[in-house]
C-alpha cells in the first residue's frame, strides 16, 4: 500500500485527527502497538519524552525519543504498568480470535494511565472479501478477522473505565448474504487485492484474481445491484470508533 497517498486522504486525515485529539498532550511514556513505519510513534514523541513502537517485526524508525522492538501484543515483554499511555489502533482488527482477550489483557496491564483503541465501527467483512488464489479461501477485507461495537470492546476492556468514545467517519458499506454468495462464487473480483496483509488461512499473499467468465460476470452484476439496493435502505454509520480509557487508580 501506498502510505503516503493514504495518509493524505480525508478520510484518514479525518482519522488521525481525532485520535490526535484523544492523546494526552504530555506524559514520560508511551507504548505504539503495531507502530509499523513509526507514522504515529513520531506523533506521539512531540508529547512524551520516551516512545517504545513495537511491531511484530522491528519499526525501522529513527528518532531520538523513540525505542524500537519486536514484539506481541499477546504476549508483551513489559511489567505491569510500564506505560503511561498505550495506544493501539488499527491493530486489534488483524489478531486471530484466539489471541484477541489475551492481546486486551496485555494492553490494559501494561498501562499505568490511559489507553487509546481505535478499531472499524461495525465493519461488515462481506464487503470486499478476496480469494486466495494459493489456498482457494475466502477472506475478509484488508485481513480484518474481528467486528467491534461499544459492547465488545466494553467487554475487551472490562476492566478499565470509559473516558470518552467517539466516532469517526460515515459510510454505507454493507452488503447481504446473497451478495457475498453471489461474489465468492464469481472469485471476489472486487476485493481488497492491493493489502499488504496476507491470506489469513495459508499466510501467502493475495494477487488479484483471474479473468472472470462471461457466468462469473453476469453474477457479478447481480451481487452489485442487490448491494446497490441493500445501501439505499441502510443508514449511514462511522467508520471508526475510538475509545480512551481510564486505568483504576
Amino acid at each position: 500500500m501506498d502510505l503516503e497517498h493514504y495518509r493524505a486522504s480525508e478520510r484518514e486525515q479525518l482519522r488521525t485527527s481525532d485520535l490526535l485529539r484523544l492523546i494526552p498532550q504530555h506524559g514520560q511514556t508511551a507504548l505504539d502497538i503495531g507502530a509499523r513505519d513509526g507514522h504515529f510513534s513520531r506523533l506521539l514523541a512531540e508529547r512524551f519524552d520516551k516512545v517504545v513502537a513495537l511491531d511484530l517485526t522491528k519499526p525501522p524508525i529513527e528518532h531520538p525519543r523513540i525505542e524500537c522492538v519486536a514484539g506481541d501484543a499477546t504476549r508483551l515483554q513489559f511489567g505491569d504498568n510500564s506505560f503511561d499511555f498505550v495506544f493501539c489502533a488499527e491493530v486489534l482488527e488483524h489478531i486471530p480470535s484466539d489471541g484477541l482477550n489475551i492481546s486486551c489483557s496485555e494492553l490494559a496491564r501494561v498501562t499505568r494511565q490511559h489507553l487509546l483503541i481505535g478499531v472499524p465501527y461495525q465493519q461488515d467483512l462481506r464487503v470486499a472479501q478476496t480469494t486466495c488464489s494459493n489456498c482457494g479461501t475466502t477472506n475478509p477485507p484488508w485481513g480484518h478477522v474481528n467486528r467491534f461495537d461499544e459492547n465488545r470492546l466494553q467487554e475487551l476492556f472490562s476492566t478499565l473505565y470509559v473516558e470518552t468514545q467517539s466516532y469517526v467517519g460515515e459510510t454505507r458499506e454493507i452488503t447481504n448474504w446473497v451478495s457475498a454468495w453471489l461474489m465468492n462464487i464469481a472469485g471476489n473480483p472486487y476485493g481488497t487485492y492491493d493489502q499488504d496483509e496476507l491470506c489469513v488461512h495459508c499466510g501467502l499473499p493475495l494477487t488479484p484474481p483471474p479473468p472472470r467468465t462471461v457466468p462469473q460476470r453476469i453474477l457479478t452484476r447481480i451481487a452489485c445491484t442487490l448491494t446497490k439496493w441493500q445501501q439505499a435502505i441502510t443508514a449511514p454509520h462511522a467508520n471508526w470508533l475510538h475509545g480512551l480509557y481510564r486505568k483504576p487508580a
